[in-house]
């Protein structure tokens, strides 16, 4: 089978060899120039309306975070915890599940603009936001008000990292809960972000995760990255990651006491 995939720098490479060592055969798999086909035409099409997007965001003035995480992770409780410390900042939300609008709801009366982005509603329910399923929230959202966007991803530890989607940056939301190894298993991920946000840390009493350990596999597969600690559930450290999103806008607003 040829397969196809895109590395971290975006080039997108083909594997003619046949990976599979157990002797199974695999031939009823054999798609390979057709597949490569599809998904050229979808990592371009992509790309191409990522720099759309991304010109958009750029006349408004609008800084857009891209915010991912596996499910459960905690980013919809600390984005909670965001909005209600950005003072000033005029801040949208693009919500993306892949049902139900349980979390956009969550996010609702705290004074951002909200659109919300179900991929099971048209966009056959993939695990991962791109860049067309942004430009479609774009009409919802007032754009010209906007300073920042904080572009909530679907739960997912890989098909997000893959899709660009506009964003001027990507975070992502690490519950220690998780366990130390996940940078080893998942290096697109980390390799993708530039800032880590180490969550839920007050369990750390209650857990084994080796936060020193951690910090090693993110260096080893991400050296630039940052990583900040914090619990969306008690506030404690939230402020670094709302100063990071305030140095990003240029907001000329006071931090919180």
């Amino acid at each position: 089978m040829g397969r196809f995939h895109r590395h971290d720098d975006g080039t997108e490479h083909r594997h003619d060899e046949p990976h599979d060592r157990t002797g199974h055969d695999h031939s009823g798999y054999a798609t390979g120039a057709q597949r490569i086909q599809v998904l050229e035409h979808i990592f371009g099409e992509n790309d191409r309306t990522a720099a759309a997007n991304r010109a958009d965001f750029a006349a408004h003035g609008v800084h857009t975070v891209n915010v991912m995480s596996s499910p459960g992770a905690g980013k919809t409780t600390l984005l909670r915890q965001t909005l209600r410390r950005l003072d000033g900042v005029r801040v949208g939300v693009l919500e993306g599940d892949i049902h139900t609008s349980l979390d956009a709801d969550r996010l609702g009366g705290l004074g951002a603009a909200i659109a919300l982005v179900n991929t099971g509603d048209g966009f056959g329910g993939e695990c991962h936001l791109d860049a067309p399923m942004v430009r479609s929230a774009l009409p919802r959202l007032p754009l010209a008000d906007l300073d920042l966007l904080l572009i909530e991803n679907v739960g997912n530890l890989v098909c997000p990292a893959e899709f660009d989607v506009g964003e001027a940056a990507r975070a992502m939301v690490y519950a220690v809960t998780e366990g130390e190894d996940k940078p080893l298993k998942y290096p697109v991920m980390f390799r993708s972000v530039e800032l880590v946000l180490i969550n839920k840390i007050d369990l750390l009493p209650y857990l084994d995760f080796d936060l020193d350990a951690f910090l090693a596999n993110v260096r080893a597969v991400n050296p630039g990255a940052r990583t900040l600690r914090l619990s969306a559930r008690t506030g404690e450290g939230v402020d670094g990651w709302v100063e990071w999103l305030r140095s990003r806008t240029g907001a000329d607003v006071p931090s919180p006491a």
